[in-house]
């Protein structure tokens, strides 16, 4: 059975191995700290702090396996091979929704560091789907959620 694998950019990798890092350095500590403290009270029956750490516990052993899997199986995107003025992931779109105007800038990443407020969405998004592989001033109608969107591409870069 192959591995899912992980497309990110460089600086997205490196956020996951920093909140790694985090993870296993400094928040483990404090869990098994606060593990220690709540085991001092006694009765670990009716102990809603030590519940409250278990519970935290095991989210963070959740999340630490989640970044290793993601950090092991990512695939770097390397936009340099694909042509300047078509759509690929790690590049930075601009399009015009048509007929009104509006202006929307995305940034296509891997789902793994896809953030929708910081304008980075996932290659698996809609949107993404839609747009990859089209080129510059094409026009494009993107099948959403809300219904069809169709868009012109009017801007291209490298993220």
């Amino acid at each position: 059975m192959t591995e899912k694998v992980f497309p990110m950019t460089l600086e997205g990798k490196a956020k996951l191995e920093a909140e790694l890092e985090e993870l296993k350095v400094v928040k483990r500590k404090e869990i098994v700290e606060r593990i220690k403290i709540a085991r001092s009270y006694g009765d670990l029956s009716e102990n809603s702090e030590y519940e409250s750490a278990k519970d935290e516990q095991a989210f963070v052993e959740g999340r630490i396996s989640t970044l290793e899997k993601m950090i092991r199986f990512a695939e770097i995107i390397d936009d340099n091979n694909v042509e300047k003025d078509i759509v690929s992931l790690g590049r930075k779109v601009t399009f015009i929704e048509l007929p009104d105007g509006d202006e929307e800038t995305y940034t296509i990443v891997g789902s793994a560091e896809a953030n929708p407020i910081e304008g980075k969405i996932s290659n698996d998004s809609p949107i993404a789907k839609g747009i990859i592989g089209k080129k510059l001033n094409e026009e494009v109608v993107i099948p959403t959620p809300g219904g069809e969107m169709k868009i012109r591409i009017i801007d291209i870069q490298s993220a």
